[in-house]
């Protein structure tokens, strides 16, 4: 999007663990809009190490949103499928009951009621299944283990939406435009994912696909591939309210993934 001049804050910016510092940096900001993107995000690694996922997924978030309040700054936050617990087979809507069965989860579904607590302008939106050309994540994974393999065993009764990176950030500041401009209501959350839902697998399978890679991908359940943390069976999310109130809906995964993996050939 156009018109936006970012200034990315960095660790030695603004610490996370140190919640009350990050509420500082706010405070003194000149900014029109505060976006947290940031977040403890080592699934697995939470489970025996709560204390730094609760600092800064819950309780960073609420000091960055009471600063926001008394800046009078819109506040935009992005949150996880992990809240909800993964059951059934339809889409979670932002209004339905979030019951996390992991730490990660739990530190996020904090994170968000610290925020909601502040009662400011804030908007939060919750999404999965991130990818990009940047980072760890399960392109790159599956990419990096068709180097040296043929055949690869991937989950496949774990289902939802592939979401690109670079439309989790124009919505992010879409929505932040709208409250700055008063153009949506305030205390939301909302829901983006890519869509089509898919399996794990037939993401995996789509990733060799569009890279031309002859490899067998065979389903296993997630029980063959025990983890610390409990993953969602079903993170379908509900993306309506957001393409209701911003224009904003499902992005095609398909598309974005063609542009990663030319992006990654240059």
């Amino acid at each position: 999007m156009q018109g936006f001049e970012i200034e990315a804050l960095s660790r030695s910016d603004a610490d996370l663990r140190d919640g009350a510092a990050c509420g500082d940096k706010i405070a003194s900001s000149d900014a029109d809009m505060v976006i947290n993107a940031a977040a403890y995000t080592a699934v697995d690694a939470a489970e025996d190490d709560r204390e730094t996922a609760f600092a800064i997924n819950g309780n960073a978030p609420g000091h960055m949103a009471r600063a926001a309040k008394t800046a009078g700054l819109p506040f935009v936050h992005i949150s996880t499928d992990y809240v909800f617990d993964g059951s059934g087979s339809g889409a979670w809507a932002p209004e339905d009951s979030p019951n996390p069965q992991s730490v990660y989860g739990a530190s996020k579904l904090a994170g968000e009621r610290e925020i909601q607590a502040a009662c400011g302008k804030f908007t939060i939106l919750r999404t999965s299944w991130v990818f990009s050309p940047y980072g760890q994540n399960f392109v790159k994974t599956m990419l990096r283990l068709a180097e040296t393999r043929d055949k690869l065993t991937v989950v496949a009764d774990q289902v939802g939406g592939p979401t690109p990176a670079k439309d989790i950030a124009n919505t992010c500041l879409a929505l932040g435009s709208a409250l700055v401009g008063g153009k949506t209501a305030m205390d939301h959350i909302y829901h983006l994912s890519g869509a089509p839902n898919v399996s794990w697998a037939d993401f995996a399978r789509a990733i060799f696909r569009q890279r031309g890679l002859d490899i067998e991908v065979e389903n296993i359940p997630s029980s063959a591939y025990p983890t610390s943390a409990v993953r969602p069976s079903n993170s379908r999310l509900d993306c309506s309210s957001l393409l209701r109130d911003i224009g904003r809906g499902h992005a095609d995964w398909h598309l974005a993934l063609t542009q990663m993996l030319r992006e990654s050939e240059d």
